[in-house]
């Protein structure tokens, strides 16, 4: 199942995406409106949209809607850095003998064709396209061969970097949380459609320019292995987003670099998936306090 957050007529909820249309979940009064509430109630949330799907009612067109982020403010989004061989490589660093994270603010996140904002205080905006994995279950200490069964399912992110501020930081936080710096989507793919997200091909396009071509085979640390890792320091919670590290092909490690730029389309697919797609623009005027 397809799982988005979704806006019509001004009213956003949760819907499942089948082919070119959108279900509604207004049309059912079993079905949460958001999608952490929706996670919450696990199994009877989605028998109930399974429900709605055979009943062949609250119909929309995919193109008459606006897909937000499946979840416009994760609990938690975490990250994790330096998980591909291939990006270490061309990073110079070491292998990392235990997974090494890195919280990005929830209040970056934005959907799919969404605008990622230049911002003014630089112009080294960067991309890494990624695999991100939803939690689904409430767990602590979660042992690696049950990690699957938390996970609800899995969707793309864009961890756009502002690659100046990232590196004044040892935590890299704040370079990772601008405004906009979170895509996610455009769905949520359930688990039980994705069995293995182990073996997905990962590709990230500039313009028309291919940058990235991966494979989430050659990860480092697995999904199940990041789960169990965390779970160990802290409650993981339906909703919780971490993505899994980019491949190689960031801007920052071309030459010339190759940041992103007002007017460029930055495109990922994840096999199973499908297309996070976002426009870049100047960071708009706001009013300054």
């Amino acid at each position: 199942m397809k799982l988005v957050t979704f806006t019509h007529n001004k009213l956003s909820r949760v819907g499942a995406v089948i082919d070119n249309v959108v279900i509604d979940s207004l049309s059912s009064t079993n079905i949460p409106n958001t999608m952490i509430e929706f996670l919450s109630a696990g199994s009877q949330a989605l028998l109930a949209m399974q429900t709605l799907i055979d009943s062949g009612l609250g119909r929309f067109n995919l193109a008459d809607v606006k897909l937000n982020a499946p979840l416009p403010r994760p609990g938690k989004y975490l990250g994790i850095s330096l998980n591909y061989a291939d990006h270490i490589t061309e990073t110079g660093a070491d292998q990392p003998k235990y997974p090494s994270f890195f919280t990005k603010q929830s209040s970056c996140v934005i959907g799919h064709d969404d605008f990622i904002h230049l911002p003014k205080v630089s112009d080294k905006l960067d991309y890494e396209g990624e695999l991100a994995f939803v939690i689904g279950k409430r767990c602590r200490h979660v042992l690696v061969e049950k990690a699957h069964q938390v996970i609800a399912g899995f969707t793309i992110a864009n961890d756009v970097s502002v690659r100046d501020w990232q590196a004044r930081s040892a935590t890299m936080m704040i370079g990772k949380s601008f405004d906009t710096c979170g895509p996610l989507g455009p769905w949520i793919v359930t688990s039980d459609e994705l069995v293995d997200p182990h073996h997905l091909a990962i590709k990230t396009w500039i313009d028309d320019e291919l940058r990235q071509d991966g494979n989430t085979q050659h990860m480092i640390f697995n999904c199940y292995e990041m789960v169990a890792y965390l779970s160990q320091a802290m409650t993981l919670e339906p909703g919780d987003v971490i993505t899994t590290g980019t491949p190689s092909g960031v801007g920052v490690k071309m030459q010339p670099r190759g940041y992103m730029k007002p007017g460029q389309i930055v495109r990922i697919e994840i096999e199973g998936i499908g297309i996070l797609s976002n426009v870049v623009i100047a960071e708009p005027e706001q009013l300054a306090l």
